[in-house]
């Protein structure tokens, strides 16, 4: 008989035996470190978190600037405040620094071609750099208790002239106050506070008193056809001008063609960035309203002229839009000041530019349509009238020599009627009917 043997068998394979799990007993050092696990699980809990979320001992901490929140400062003046720190529990401190910075800074990229490499185009100036220790670090750890704190600090601005604050597309100037707050293992504690500084531009000076003008004029074109000539020319009184105020715009408009051409004048913003020996420009339109005779400018920041780096301009750009062509635009320089017109006109101001102060006092001044002088009688009573009449002998001849030195204004005050108007509705020199017509404004 045969017996059944299984394949390893007739190959002649040894069966291996079952694997056999042994659990070996733990040594004192697994048993120590188990317990320790055990007993310090919460403590590991907490050190496995961020080290700014262990402890948060600090409630509050901010920075507050004297005077209101919209202040505004000068080359020369003091920034002052106070470092307000808020603790939960008592608190060790190694230093705490406060630093006032004011930076220019210009920056953007541009493309170099296919392969999307570009060029970095980065400028920076700093102005001022000044720093104050509010907690100093003398080797030694101080001890903060649990509470309100507050840590007063001033620092003077540069006597020099700074620029004006300013926020662009590839570049800025910014000034403010920064203070960090250094612990014992963790992360130093930082908050800023930026504040406003403008740089006065007093208008009232001859440069910026000098009244613009400009002419331009274009062929209007279209197809190798010419339509005739269109030319312009406009004129504003003054140069400088602060947010707010109206500039009266006089232009005037030739128009040879047989289209009808509109006119309209714009206030532009150019921002200059300067890095590398590279100019980039950004402009924009900051008032497009005009009512023929006046544009009122918007509340647009100061002009930037004294920055290497950054300037800020501004111009009122009249345009003629002829249709079938190209616009026919006129350029006249603005700078936009920080200090007002004087109520009374500059010395040095033209008689434009006082002309153009005053005209609104005229206007309430001088009615629509003048009164008309009273009768005699309403004037002169009849007891006047009688003495008058018998006053016929005559009189010495009186010394008018204190007289005539006397001011003629007290003369002018006892005028009791209105001057006649300074204008009239009909037009002494009428224009003849053979001569072209033409489109004016003033």
């Amino acid at each position: 008989m045969v017996e059944n043997k299984s394949v390893d068998a007739c190959l002649g394979r040894h069966a291996q035996p079952p694997f056999i799990k042994v659990e070996r007993p733990l040594n004192s050092v697994q048993t120590r470190l188990g317990s320790r696990l055990q007993s310090y699980g919460s403590d590991l809990t907490l050190r496995s978190l961020p080290v700014g979320m262990k402890l948060n001992c600090i409630k509050s901490f901010t920075v507050e600037l004297d005077g209101p929140t919209e202040a505004a400062f000068m080359g020369g003046e003091v920034v002052s405040g106070v470092v307000v720190l808020e603790l939960r529990k008592d608190t060790r401190v190694n230093s705490m620094k406060v630093q006032g910075r004011g930076v220019a800074m210009v920056h953007w990229l541009e493309d170099r071609g296919m392969n999307s490499v570009y060029n970095d185009y980065t400028s920076k100036i700093t102005y001022f750099r000044k720093g104050q220790h509010l907690v100093r670090d003398n080797g030694e750890v101080t001890v903060l208790p649990e509470g309100r704190h507050e840590f007063p600090f001033s620092f003077q601005l540069p006597e020099e002239t700074l620029v004006t604050s300013f926020e662009g597309k590839h570049g800025s100037i910014r000034y403010w106050v920064k203070v960090k707050l250094h612990r014992p293992r963790a992360t130093v504690k930082k908050i800023k506070k930026e504040f406003t500084v403008i740089e006065p531009i007093d208008i009232n000076t001859p440069a910026l008193l000098a009244p613009q003008a400009g002419t331009k004029d274009k062929m209007a074109r279209a197809w190798y056809r010419n339509f005739g000539q269109v030319s312009v020319t406009a004129k504003i009184d003054r140069k400088g001008y602060t947010p707010g105020e109206v500039i009266p715009v006089f232009a005037e408009f030739d128009n040879s063609t047989s289209r009808t051409v509109v006119p309209k004048a714009y206030i532009i913003q150019t921002q200059t960035f300067i890095a590398r020996g590279t100019m980039k420009q950004k402009r924009a339109v900051c008032r497009e309203t005009w009512h023929g005779r006046a544009i009122k400018i918007p509340p647009v920041g100061p002009s930037v002229l004294h920055c290497r780096i950054i300037k800020v301009e501004y111009m009122l750009k009249v345009c003629v839009d002829v249709p079938g062509t190209s616009k026919l635009y006129l350029e006249l320089p603005l700078v936009i000041g920080t200090i007002p017109l004087h109520p009374f006109g500059s010395r040095t101001s033209s008689v434009s530019s006082q002309y153009s102060l005053n005209l609104e006092w005229l206007r309430m001044a001088i009615p629509e349509q003048p009164e008309p002088p009273p009768d005699y009688s309403s004037v002169v009573t009849e007891e006047e009238a009688e003495q008058r009449n018998n006053a016929a002998s005559p009189q010495p001849a009186e010394d008018l020599s204190g007289i005539l030195e006397r001011p003629l204004m007290a003369f002018v005050q006892e005028f009791r009627f209105r001057p006649p108007p300074v204008y009239c509705e009909i037009d002494p020199n009428p224009q003849p009917i053979n001569m072209r017509p033409r489109c004016m404004t003033c």
